[in-house]
């Protein structure tokens, strides 16, 4: 009996060579895909729990800081009302240790990223980080800008942990306070903010 193969054999041999690489090949390219995006899937976690991380770090102090912000107003609002002139020089070197008190708190909250929210007067109102106690006429303030700050507000790494309060220049307030104005809330700018965003209200009551 003879160990050659015939045509039709050989031919039939060489289809399922051929078709068995093809399947690999097909196998290997889902194996390879698999691959990729496994690991692209690992990449991401990675990134998210090192952001997450991050973040942890990064506002780990926000409930400590938010608790120390009485005791920042209590030593801004002493060293406003000291007297300008002091005669007495245990009350004066009193008042320079609070002054220097303050400074260093106000110093270890910079330095940990915690930052005043101190807008000048005329900065148009922003209700991400200002809150409206009440709105007065001004002048020389067009409608939506700070007229004066009630208390300053802080931010940690751009999240807000207190927004400033303000008085806002009211509706028809400015230079061209007579002119006309028109419907809906152009002239007050602040006043079609979300009720969602902090400090977007007037808290008229103030």
């Amino acid at each position: 009996m003879s160990d050659d193969h015939t045509p039709a054999e050989t031919e039939a041999v060489a289809d399922a060579a051929i078709e068995m690489m093809e399947a690999l090949k097909t196998e290997n390219a889902a194996l390879k895909e698999q691959v990729l995006r496994f690991a692209a899937e690992a990449e991401n976690t990675k990134r998210r729990a090192e952001r997450e991380a991050n973040d942890a770090r990064a506002y780990a102090i926000q409930k400590f800081a938010r608790d120390l912000l009485s005791a920042a107003d209590s030593l801004s609002r002493a060293t406003a009302a000291a007297p300008a002139d002091l005669d007495d020089p245990a009350v004066k070197n009193f008042v320079l240790g609070v002054e220097m008190t303050e400074k260093a708190l106000q110093t270890a909250f910079e330095g940990n990223g915690l930052k005043k929210i101190d807008p000048p007067r005329g900065e148009k109102f922003d209700p991400h980080k200002h809150q409206a106690m009440m709105e007065q006429s001004a002048e020389d303030i067009g409608a939506g800008g700070v007229l004066q700050v009630l208390q300053t507000g802080y931010e940690l790494f751009g999240r807000i942990v207190r927004p400033a309060m303000v008085v806002v220049a009211a509706k028809g307030s400015g230079p061209e306070a007579g002119a006309p104005q028109g419907d809906g809330a152009g002239g007050n700018p602040y006043a079609a903010s979300d009720s969602g965003e902090a400090g977007g209200s007037v808290d008229t009551k103030a």
